[in-house]
């Protein structure tokens, strides 16, 4: 390291955190990743928190002359968030808002995501101007310092026109808050020289007609290229100018650490449709008449997708016109009300209706629809087309997207010159599509730069977009995304030598260094935009070519292969910001692959390869929880789980010994679990000895030096399902002799949590105080859904009277496990279910944990409590045979043995199949994760988790009383791939009034066993969960290990959300 950066790095080392300051080999490299196709590696990595501490690094930077670059998602797309000396990382740690009272203003941090932000400001009709498509994933810095727009502001509702004021710190450290007129004074007292240059530059263009005529011209449509010299124009006050200035300057003038925008009312109602035409040229044309006729505060968006666009995404209407260049407008229409709306529709029916608008295969032209199934499904697929396209390229091959605009009437002929200029140049997998009401295209190449002829193919191209889009057309070469060095080449000559004169002396009165960002907007080489490509090697399963790849694991690497490395699946990513994220594991198993394969490497490539495979096993496999989220947000539904699985299943192969222990343990599963029971035991006779404090102060030292899993206070202790509740559900499932009813009230007292309730338990549930609230009932979707459930579920019959008067009388705390032999008889003999049954298969920790040991939160074991619950609903329970030899398989799915962990879900499958008798009643899994696994692999029988089986199968049978006490849901990773989480909140809220799903939450992070093993990722992904629990007694889940992690960082107790149920609700009388 240059002795420059040695000595920076002594001097920030002394106020930034050690955990926030990266300079291995792994971390720099996997930061030098953003969604364009530049790559340069950072000599140093800061993870900032604060204004004061970035305060204190850029006058360090200054100090010792050292280049700084900043970031917040880095999904920028033209090389502008890449650096080769120190970049600032803005993200994770800079979430603070605060919406103003009328909620017309919203103040920002630079690092929320620009989602986020609309779901804040939606309980006030509210929404945020930019709508990028991106804005999944894309930080509010990012948005502000590119001037995104999207596909419905166009100019007169993005970043620039909806900023009201900026805090920055400039180049020296100074901090200017314009919105603040204190702070305004201060800095014209410490900074004179400055305010007069920039009233200097104002007034030198104000006098200049021809130039300021020019810089409105060129801002009429969308245009970022260069600097934002915009404001000199538009307002008059030096501080106004400052804070617009920074808006699409890219971080090459400050950093920016807060933001004020204005906000914008979310319309009453609106529809959407999708609009298909046999030509681009007639799409065009439709949507210069759309522009020109159509209230723009009518007609929201119109995006255009040409047929690659289109293929990208499997549009059936390829099918209906093959031989046509199939182009489809998507438009969105907005009106006051319902009439309005209406009205408004028919307006742009009719100006459609002169063009050869084509049908669809019911004879349809188009179908404006409101409903948000319908329209989001059609803004999610404009929204991933960028990766989408990207996915379809050629293996190896790196995906570029170029971002232009036109003025509106020259559409038509621009868009054919477009599409026929990329003909021209071979770029026949290309493809055109964007914002075409504002005349802004964005166009997709997959290019190979594996030789030189490649190179200079994309800049002859390159160079001839230049010609056509600013000499033909005077449009813009960049609309939205950026100049960065993808374009700096090009500004000069977009904008001629007097306006780029300007930028240029903007630039020297905020960086007179030239220290920020450098090589972005300005950079002298000419041929700057053609180096430093990002490689997108091919990934494989095996170093070795000539081993066997079995399908399903081909598909998995096909899908990696298809990682344009966009950055959208980085919001789930739990570790993204610890360690390494979804997507720079990939990109890293690309630089290591690369590496591997090079035919000479030199001694340092050799080096390198050794250090980044070290350092990736902590940072990308350890830390990597596998929850598989990444996917929900992935365009391209890439789940890097299966890319951590694979590289442990080569790590750990078979005849390995670890492989063979992890098979000894699937094969002698009932001891094994015998065994960990042991270790809880131990566990806590160390807590009763030692108490909670000595005794986690001890495993804490034991895990640091040994490596031991962590036990913490919330750790379980051991349970083992009693034998006589085991005898009491298997006689009630398959009891025939005639004997006499058999009841839970019977059960011995060391089962007193099955027993009845006192009287005056009893008594208080039959006096559900006022606070409870009102019965809540079902929904009649869910009512008329449990009605209806398939017959391969044994149409479960009510109850005999005889049951259910007896059923009526059951202490509400538990309901009844009895069932009429009389009854089984009559089954037996007919064929047809007198009474509910349910396969309850209790996942393996639920087998082996209960309660902690200083649990007050409820007052019995889950499957206890469970059994309890459905006996209330008047279900009777069967437990397959062997249950404590049986397992999903997730664990050794989780640890890269398929073989093993596929084994072990046949097992599983054909005990239930026998226990529900061949399928014919439903089988309940009491934990989420394990039935993601059950659901994916086993089709013959339905599957549920408790939300599910409680709203289908016990909400008829069960009056609701809500609480007013707060309850915590906890969403399970599971839940989420299983798209399930409406019915656990729906459950929830039937239960409470006062229901909250904590913000920031995703993953818990712990993983299987992580929370023990690696109990820091478990504490990172909850470090926003303490603060916003606060006050509510209890947590609910339905996953036993997240409740441990949970509890761990929250300081509440979590439990299954059954025994929220069970507390409020009574049996019905049926």
């Amino acid at each position: 390291m240059e002795e420059k950066y040695s000595r920076f790095l002594e001097k920030v080392g002394k106020f930034v955190p050690k955990n926030a300051l990266y300079t291995d080999e792994i971390r720099r490299f996997a930061w030098g990743t953003d969604a364009g196709f530049y790559r340069l590696v950072p000599k140093i990595v800061i993870r900032s928190s604060n204004e004061k501490e970035v305060s204190k690094i850029l006058e360090a930077a200054s100090k010792f002359d050292v280049p700084v670059t900043f970031r917040a998602a880095g999904t920028s797309l033209s090389g502008q968030a890449v650096s080769d000396s120190v970049l600032i990382v803005a993200g994770k740690n800079w979430e603070r808002y605060m919406v103003s009272e009328d909620a017309s203003e919203i103040t920002l941090e630079p690092g929320i995501v620009g989602a986020r932000v609309n779901a804040i400001l939606k309980p006030y009709g509210r929404k945020f101007g930019p709508d990028p498509a991106s804005i999944g994933s894309c930080m509010v810095g990012g948005i502000v310092m590119n001037n995104a727009s999207g596909m419905s502001c166009g100019t007169h509702a993005n970043s620039d026109k909806e900023l009201e004021s900026v805090r920055m710190v400039f180049a020296d450290g100074t901090v200017l808050d314009t919105g603040d007129e204190a702070s305004r004074e201060a800095f014209r007292a410490s900074h004179p020289d400055f305010i007069k240059g920039i009233e200097e530059l104002r007034d030198g263009i104000l006098a200049d007609k021809d130039l300021s005529e020019r810089i409105r011209y060129k801002y009429s449509i969308k245009n970022v290229t260069g600097l934002n010299i915009f404001p000199f124009i538009r307002f008059e006050d030096p501080f106004d100018i400052i804070a617009h200035l920074l808006v699409g300057s890219e971080g090459t003038l400050a950093f920016m650490s807060q933001v004020t925008m204005k906000t914008l009312p979310l319309p009453s109602k609106e529809a959407s449709a999708m609009v298909y035409f046999g030509t681009i040229r007639e799409a065009a044309e439709a949507v210069v008449a759309l522009k020109k006729e159509i209230d723009p505060a009518v007609l929201d968006a119109a995006e255009l997708l040409d047929k690659r666009s289109l293929a990208s995404v499997d549009d059936p209407m390829l099918n209906e016109y093959p031989d046509k260049d199939l182009t489809a407008l998507l438009l969105r229409v907005t009106g006051a009300d319902q009439t309005d709306l209406d009205a408004n529709i028919g307006k742009l029916s009719e100006v459609l209706r002169r063009f050869a608008v084509l049908n669809d295969a019911e004879g349809n032209s188009f179908i404006f629809s409101s409903d948000p199934a319908i329209t989001g499904n059609y803004w999610a697929i404009r929204s991933g087309i960028f990766p989408s396209v990207g996915g379809m390229r050629r293996e190896g091959t790196t995906c570029l997207i170029e971002d232009i605009a036109f003025h509106i009437e020259d559409l038509p002929d621009a868009t054919e010159d477009l599409s026929a200029l990329l003909d021209r140049h071979g770029y026949d997998d290309s493809c055109i599509y964007g914002h075409a009401l504002e005349g802004n295209f964005h166009f997709i190449i997959n290019q190979s730069f594996d030789s030189e002829a490649e190179v200079r193919r994309y800049e002859a191209m390159i160079r001839d977009v230049a010609e056509m889009v600013v000499g033909k057309y005077d449009g813009s070469l960049k609309a939205e995304h950026g100049t960065g060095r993808n374009m700096a080449p090009f500004v000069k000559y977009e904008w001629g030598e007097k306006a780029f004169g300007i930028m240029k002396r903007v630039k020297e009165l905020f960086d007179p260094h030239g220290l920020l960002n450098p090589g972005v907007i300005f950079n002298d080489d000419p041929e700057c935009f053609l180096k430093n490509f990002k490689a997108l090697p091919v990934l494989k399963p095996w170093a070795d070519d000539s081993k066997a790849v079995e399908p399903e694991l081909a598909e998995i690497y096909k899908k990696l292969n298809k990682c344009i490395e966009c950055g959208f699946c980085e919001v789930n990513c739990l570790s993204c910001g610890f360690t390494l994220s979804s997507r720079t594991r990939i990109a890293t198993q690309r630089e290591i692959t690369a590496l591997r394969e090079l035919p000479d490497p030199t001694a340092s490539e050799q080096t390198r390869l050794r250090t980044l495979e070290k350092e990736y096993s902590y940072a990308g496999e350890q830390t990597c929880a596998g929850d598989g989220l990444c996917s929900t947000s992935c365009p391209m539904d890439i789940n890097v789980a299966d890319l951590t699985h694979q590289l442990r299943r080569v790590n750990m192969p078979a005849g390995s010994f670890g492989h063979g222990f992890w098979n000894f343990v699937a094969g002698h599963y009932a001891g094994v679990k015998s065994g960990l029971r042991g270790a809880l035991r131990m566990a806590t006779a160390g807590e009763t000895v030692l108490g909670d404090l000595a005794m986690s102060g001890l495993c804490r030292w034991l895990h640091n030096a040994i490596r031991i899993p962590l036990w913490t206070p919330a750790t379980p202790e051991a349970y083992n399902i009693p034998k006589s509740l085991r005898a009491l559900v298997s006689s009630a499932a398959v009891g025939h002799d005639g004997a006499s009813v058999v009841e839970a009230a019977t059960e011995p007292a060391r089962l007193g949590s099955l027993s009845k309730r006192p009287d005056s338990q009893a008594s208080e549930a039959a006096t559900e105080p006022a606070g409870l609230g009102s019965l809540s009932k079902r929904p009649d979707s869910q009512a008329s859904e449990a009605a209806t459930e398939p017959a391969g579920l044994g149409s479960l019959s009510k109850r005999p009277d005889s049951q259910a008067s007896e059923a009526a009388t059951e202490p509400a705390g538990l309901g009844s496990l009895s069932m009429s032999l009389d009854s089984q008889t009559s089954e037996a003999a007919t064929g047809t279910p007198t009474v509910r049954k349910v396969v309850y298969f209790p996942s393996c920790i639920n087998q082996m944990m209960g309660l902690p040991k200083h649990h007050h939160a409820v007052d019995k074991p889950l499957v206890e409590e469970m059994v309890s619950l459905l006996g209330k609903a008047g279900y009777e329970v069967i437990f397959p045979e062997n249950m404590s030899s049986l397992c999903c398989g997730t664990i050794w799915e989780s640890k890269g043995m398929p073989e093993i962990a596929d084994r072990k879900t046949a097992e599983l499958e054909e005990a239930l199949w026998q226990a529900s008798e061949q399928g014919r009643y439903p089988v309940l899994c009491d934990q989420s994760p394990c039935l993601h696994r059950m659901e994916h692999k086993i089709k013959k029988m339905r599957l549920y988790e408790p939300s599910e089986f409680i709203l289908g199968f016990l909400t008829d049978r069960l009056d609701f009383h809500q609480t007013d006490t707060p309850v915590a849901i906890h969403l399970t990773c599971s839940m989420r791939l299983m798209h399930k989480t409406g019915k656990m909140l729906e459950l929830a809220r039937m239960c409470s009034t006062n229901v909250i799903v904590p913000e920031g939450v995703g993953c818990c992070g712990f993983a299987g066993d992580k929370g023990m093993t690696h109990p820091e990722l478990n504490k990172y992904a909850l470090r926003k969960l303490k603060a916003q629990v606060k006050g509510v007694p209890v947590g609910y889940s339905n996953s036993r290990t997240c409740e441990i992690g949970l509890a761990t960082n929250s300081g509440i107790p979590y439990v299954s959300i059954a025994y929220l149920v069970n507390r409020c609700t009574t049996a019905k009388n049926v």
